[in-house]
């Protein structure tokens, strides 16, 4: 079953039964309210007709044959005026049988002489002894002649032996049955309507779904230069534009691995030219010191390969940093002395300026050294001299790595970290990517400064000497501080 189909059928089954349920409960508590009003005004009419009308102390020594009594005929007179309030009336002594026997009703004394056994009462036995105890009592509603609702009240003549009985007609059933009726018709409306909502909501949520379903096929099927279109501002657009965003990292990462791959053809096949080149030379020299030569060169050659196949590889391995809180001086130190003696053997100079007190922050050792010698590498191809400088600021640890080399042109700065960007003959362009992203595994960020003069927040205020403005370049790395240890006092 279809998503559109399972919403509207859910919408309209809680719509059934929240309209139907409710019609049902709505009907019983209004047919008890009314129930209840009509027998007590059944119970207030007979007791108003046995207080006004009726002498029961006079009425219980009525014998057969009294009919013709002016007193007979009085209250059986009286008893006829109810009918304009009630069906019939009757007036009965308890006897021997159930239901009593009539003295007077609102029957002409041929029809209902006295001493008439009323039979019919003995229906509501519970109800006679309940009015022959209490006073007062109704019965339950009952079908009578033509199918009509009936009802009957009973009412004790005070101080005596005998009962009036009263039959009125259950007309609070006809509100009830054109209530049943407008509830009925209320709930089916208001399914029809639960229904055309249902499929218009469903429709609303489903076809932006199914838009991004093929959406999400074409880009599974390698279709990725079609976008995602953006749907409106609520959870799916958020998911269409989440998607969008996926496809484009797709098409980033697509474009990414075809350069890598068309670098690392580039860049293999230009050793293995070269190397196949001097194996040849070699073979056909009779030379012992060419031969020596060439071969050098080949070994020059297999170890710049080797380079290259580790850029790659340093930049396709996923990474884990171990973090841990540590005095960051020590990887810094560590990464300066592996550079040190390789810059002063081509007559430059690197220059270390670290605080006297611990610069503790929160990554991983082998990586801080990793990052700071690869930029400490770079730095040293650009110029001759190199400053390195560390120091804390708002939180963080910062590492200076400064050359006085021609700097980066200007065209370059924005994508100076993107993946085989290099302004270098050889090498393929990873070594910045590859600190960028160990960067930012660790929690830190790489920037390069711009070369405008302008004194950068968190610049020591007492540092190395470094090159006039406008010249070398100089980029600085982030680090997360420890709140828990020093900090500098400059910083409070």
């Amino acid at each position: 079953m279809s998503l559109r189909r399972k919403f509207a059928l859910a919408l309209v089954l809680f719509t059934i039964v929240l309209t139907f349920g409710g019609s049902v409960l709505a009907w019983r508590v209004m047919s008890r309210s009314l129930e209840a009003e009509m027998d007590e005004k059944l119970v207030w009419i007979a007791g108003a007709a046995v207080e006004i009308y009726l002498e029961g102390d006079q009425l219980v020594f009525f014998q057969r044959g009294d009919e013709s009594s002016p007193f007979w005929t009085s209250h059986q007179r009286r008893l006829e005026g109810l009918k304009t309030f009630v069906e019939e009336a009757y007036v009965f002594r308890r006897s021997g049988t159930l239901g009593g026997q009539a003295m007077v009703t609102s029957e002409p004394a041929d029809v209902i002489p006295i001493g008439t056994v009323l039979s019919f009462l003995d229906a509501y036995p519970q109800e006679l002894a309940q009015a022959w105890e209490e006073g007062s009592a109704v019965t339950p509603t009952f079908e009578g002649p033509g199918g009509q609702p009936y009802k009957y009240g009973f009412y004790r003549l005070q101080d005596s032996n005998a009962m009036l009985a009263v039959l009125v007609q259950a007309d609070f059933l006809d509100p009830l049955t054109d209530l049943r009726q407008t509830l009925i018709l209320g709930a089916l409306a208001a399914t029809i309507l639960a229904g055309i909502l249902a499929y218009l909501l469903a429709t609303n949520i489903v076809r932006p779904l199914e838009r991004l379903s093929r959406a999400a096929i074409r880009i599974q099927r390698g279709r990725w230069d079609t976008p995602v279109s953006e749907e409106r501002g609520d959870e799916v657009g958020r998911l269409s534009r989440a998607m969008e965003r996926m496809r484009i990292g797709v098409v980033q990462r697509d474009e990414q691995l075809r350069l890598m791959l068309a670098q690392v053809a580039h860049e293999i096949r230009n050793p293995l030219g070269g190397l196949e080149l001097f194996a040849s030379a070699a073979m056909e020299s009779h030379s012992g010191e060419e031969r020596a030569r060439l071969l050098t060169r080949i070994r020059t050659e297999i170890e710049a390969l080797n380079g290259i196949i580790n850029d790659f590889l340093a930049f396709a391995r996923p990474l884990d940093p171990q973090v841990r809180v540590h005095d960051i001086r020590g990887p810094l130190t560590e990464a300066a002395e592996l550079l040190d003696l390789e810059l002063a053997g081509e007559g430059g100079s690197l220059e270390m300026n670290l605080a006297d007190r611990p610069l503790m922050a929160r990554a991983d050792p082998d990586h801080v050294k990793r990052v700071i010698l690869n930029l400490l590498k770079n730095a040293a191809e650009a110029g001759s001299n190199v400053w390195l400088t560390a120091w804390w600021w708002n939180g963080e640890v910062v590492v200076s790595v400064l050359d006085d080399g021609p700097g980066v042109a200007a065209e370059e700065r924005d994508r100076i970290f993107e993946p085989f960007v290099t302004d270098k003959e050889q090498g393929a362009g990873l070594g910045l990517a590859i600190v960028k992203r160990v960067v930012e595994s660790n929690g830190g960020r790489v920037e390069l400064i711009d070369p405008d003069g302008t004194a950068e927040p968190g610049t020591p205020q007492t540092g190395p000497t470094v090159p006039s403005s406008g010249s070398g370049a100089e980029f600085r790395v982030y680090f997360a501080g420890s709140e828990d240890l020093f900090m500098d006092p400059e910083d409070d």
